[in-house]
């Protein structure tokens, strides 16, 4: 009870509701969330310390590169209710005419994210790796055949191959999004490093709120024209 009361308290503000609307789409440096929110450094440093008391937000380090930080929702319930309702951020005014997720193997993570959003059926989904393995893992596979999902791709394919002009590129790891680059940045830790059941099942778990608040977002943008 206490735990669910401190989010809500935390959440009871409008500049600390427009920074979780901000995070909601992907992790942001500090630098990159005070200009996606307008608030000065101080008053942002104020309200991230409100939200990361009550659970609602983390601060950590790249696992590319250790000197970079990113902010990121630690999503919840509660959470994903309150950003359910959150303003459309400007990349889907339009429909892309594409979503591409990227990770480094394009083994594990993009194509979890990547099957989860073609069931969707909004838009078109592809997904690519900066250095992509020979095959997609097999506890991925297992992953989403438990949750009664096809992948969206049969093979891992190299992002420089599979990226185009329109497409809304989705980076899921630090790595990829140092890299290559991506429209979004959703940095998950890599299943395939403990290579369990449950990390797979627990990549998914970190994916699907954000994999559905991005659906819901295309699904209320305007078709292309």
């Amino acid at each position: 009870m206490t735990s669910r009361l401190a989010v809500l308290a935390a959440l009871a503000d409008p500049h600390r509701l427009a920074v979780v609307d901000a995070l909601a789409d992907g992790d942001l440096a500090p630098g990159e969330l005070g200009l996606r929110t307008g608030l000065s450094s101080s008053l942002l440093a104020h309200h991230l310390r409100a939200l990361e008391d009550a659970g609602v937000v983390e601060r950590r380090r790249s696992d590319a590169d250790g000197r970079r930080a990113y902010l990121s929702l630690r999503w919840s319930g509660i959470v994903e209710a309150a950003v359910s309702a959150g303003t459309l951020r400007p990349h889907a005014v339009v429909r892309p005419r594409r979503v591409v997720f990227s990770c480094t193997r394009n083994s594990a993570r993009s194509q979890l994210a990547a099957a989860m959003l073609a069931a969707e059926r909004i838009v078109p989904v592809a997904s690519g790796g900066t250095a992509p393995d020979r095959r997609v893992h097999p506890l991925a596979l297992d992953e989403l055949d438990r949750r009664g999902l096809e992948p969206a791709s049969v093979s891992p394919a190299l992002l420089d191959t599979v990226r185009e002009d329109g497409d809304l590129v989705v980076a899921v790891c630090d790595t990829a999004y140092e890299r290559a680059g991506a429209d979004l940045h959703w940095s998950v830790a890599d299943p395939a490093v403990d290579a369990t059941a449950r990390s797979f099942a627990e990549a998914f778990d970190a994916l699907a709120p954000r994999v559905r608040r991005l659906a819901a977002t295309l699904a209320a943008a305007a078709p292309r024209p």
